[in-house]
């Protein structure tokens, strides 16, 4: 196939990008090319973004590819396979070096991304290692181009606690976002003496409940320091005295639990569209969220209560098995001080504190700003491609009626307004509506899903199938794609309740979070392969464990097709 050597740019080397560039090489695609800023592979695990203390929030194998296989942590058994930011780093670094020698870009900020005069694409880039300033931005064109930057790379800080709000107030402490931990840590350790009885020797306020505010706050912890952590809500969690045998955590148990956008199967529509059926459903999740809860005897009082639902959220971490040195732990025995409901305001007036929206006036020699991030896409795109492409969230096109009439979706939680009033034009959460026509452009890493590692390999092979132009069931026209992409924003509103209004585009266009394995299937089905791979019959097929085996030989498999049904 003559456009077999097409130019194709890759912008991010974390995992979508290196699965994807994976993927696209396999199929015969000979001019590939990787950009990131970074000085390694692995994006948000890339070695010089990891830090001691951060863990992976899903369980061992929910975090790899099919090429390659990953070692177990230590004490996989004990701590239900929890995988370091260190065991990250190593495998995203060994899978680059194993597969894409010589395709990656390192030290190069992608500056804009637009439509090109000549060219289909061109790419902006600087070389970030040249401290002298003299080199100048280059421009390269491409024929096609994947966006796999994610929803992590951007700081999102509040006005109210900028490093300019912390100088009106005369703070004379180190204020620091979460993704500059690695970069600061040992100037906090150095900071904040290890606690003792009756002298002050420093301390670390954290803002935020999520993942990265837990590892930070864990860390430091164990390290002796004094750590408050000040939150609203906090994730939510998944724990277990013991590990969950495989045939629960890894298979599709509790995704059938969770209800699709379509009610494949018979026992999905039991579950959530009858009324016993949708009692079953939040009974399992309560005895879930319940369970956790006593593993780290977690009284009915503790801060730690005020957490998002397993059920009506995506703010979720699989704790594996009870380890006592672990964040809930850590709280329950008082070595760190859970402040919630609350939020930080402002800094104190005296230079050496922060107050919350009671009043509360806490202690505070270092602040840690673990408040999200802002979406990638904006660095990279100007407003008049945004909107050629169609990447911005806008108010919905379309009234799209209420067809998910389930029980199980009945008393959804109280959200702000504003979280109804927005859409996404991201068809699958893969390719701009508006251009699906064009087949030139594609994105990797926008589908929040609770197993990445299998998610962004089966959306590898749909942008690879996409680009060569197979025969794809996929909407026939920029009308018809549209009009699918606003019905699944309508769906995501529908059973993640404000959950628009917290998560970023760059990383939501689809929220498939349990959902995971009926979103591959459903895209799997978009290129006329199987689905349900994990097998067993009408018993025993929820509980079959899904192996990325199982997805191995999808190059294949697709190129079978390609040879039986020719375009």
């Amino acid at each position: 196939m003559a456009f077999l050597d097409e130019r194709i740019g890759i912008i991010g080397a974390g995992a979508a990008g290196l699965i994807t560039a994976h993927v696209l090489l396999q199929d015969g695609f000979t001019n590939v090319q990787i950009f990131t800023r970074d000085k390694s592979a692995g994006g948000v695990w890339a070695r010089e973004r990891i830090y001691p203390g951060l863990v992976l929030n899903n369980v061992h194998g929910e975090f790899r590819f099919s090429p390659l296989d990953m070692p177990p942590p230590a004490n996989a058994e004990k701590i239900g396979g929890r995988l370091s930011g260190y065991d990250m780093a190593a495998y995203m670094e060994k899978f680059a070096d194993t597969f894409l020698k010589g395709k990656i870009r390192f030290h190069t900020e992608v500056l804009n991304v637009r439509r090109g005069e000549y060219s289909p694409w061109v790419i902006t880039v600087s070389d970030v290692s040249d401290v002298s300033g003299e080199d100048l931005p280059d421009d390269i064109e491409f024929d096609k181009v994947v966006v796999c930057t994610g929803g992590c790379s951007t700081p999102k800080i509040p006005e109210y606690l900028s490093q300019e709000a912390a100088n009106k107030s005369s703070f004379n402490g180190l204020i620091l976002h979460s993704n500059q931990f690695g970069a600061y840590v040992d100037e906090i350790l150095s900071r904040v003496k290890p606690a003792q009885p009756g002298i002050d020797t420093g301390s670390v306020v954290i803002v935020g409940g999520g993942r990265s505010a837990q590892d930070m706050a864990t860390y430091l912890a164990n390290e002796g320091r004094k750590v408050t952590v000040v939150f609203e809500k906090i994730d939510a969690f998944l724990a277990t005295s013991r590990p969950l045998p495989e045939f629960i955590r890894k298979s599709r148990f509790l995704s059938i639990l969770s209800p699709h956008i379509e009610l494949r199967t018979r026992l999905e529509r039991f579950l959530h569209g009858t009324w016993l059926g949708s009692k079953i459903v939040h009974f399992v999740w309560d005895k879930i969220t319940s369970g956790s809860f006593s593993t780290y005897s977690i009284p009915p009082d503790s801060p730690l209560r005020h957490a998002h639902s397993l059920f009506w959220a995506i703010r979720t971490n699989d704790e594996g098995g009870y380890r006592p040195n672990s964040f809930h732990a850590l709280v329950t025995t008082g070595k760190i001080e859970a402040l919630a409901p609350a939020r930080v305001v402002s800094y104190g007036v005296d230079g050496h504190s922060v107050v919350l929206n009671d009043g509360r006036v806490v202690k505070a020699d270092i602040v840690i700003l673990a408040t999200g991030y802002t979406s990638s896409w904006g660095a990279i795109f100007d407003e008049k491609t945004v909107l050629d492409l169609g990447l911005e969230r806008h108010p919905p096109q379309l009234n799209v009626a209420a067809t998910w009439d389930y029980p199980s979706l009945a008393n959804p939680p109280i959200t702000h307004p504003n979280s109804q009033q927005w859409s996404s034009s991201i068809y699958r959460g893969i390719v701009p509506a508006k251009t699906i026509d064009r087949r030139d452009f594609a994105i990797n890493g926008a589908v929040f899903s609770a197993n990445n590692g299998y998610t962004y390999e089966v959306v590898a092979h749909w942008i690879s199938s996409y680009f060569l132009k197979d025969n794809m069931r996929i909407s026939s026209s920029p009308q018809e794609a549209v009009e699918h992409a606003e019905r699944n924003s309508a769906w995501m509103k529908k059973r993640y309740p404000g959950i628009l209004t917290w998560a970023n585009e760059s990383y939501s266009a689809a929220l498939p979070f349990w959902n995971w394995p009926q979103a591959t299937d459903e895209l799997l089905d978009d290129m006329f392969l199987s689905g349900t791979r994990s097998g067993g019959n009408w018993l025993t097929w929820p509980f079959k464990v899904i192996d990325l085996q199982e997805i191995a030989n999808l190059k294949e498999e697709r190129r079978a097709l390609r040879i039986a049904q020719p375009i």
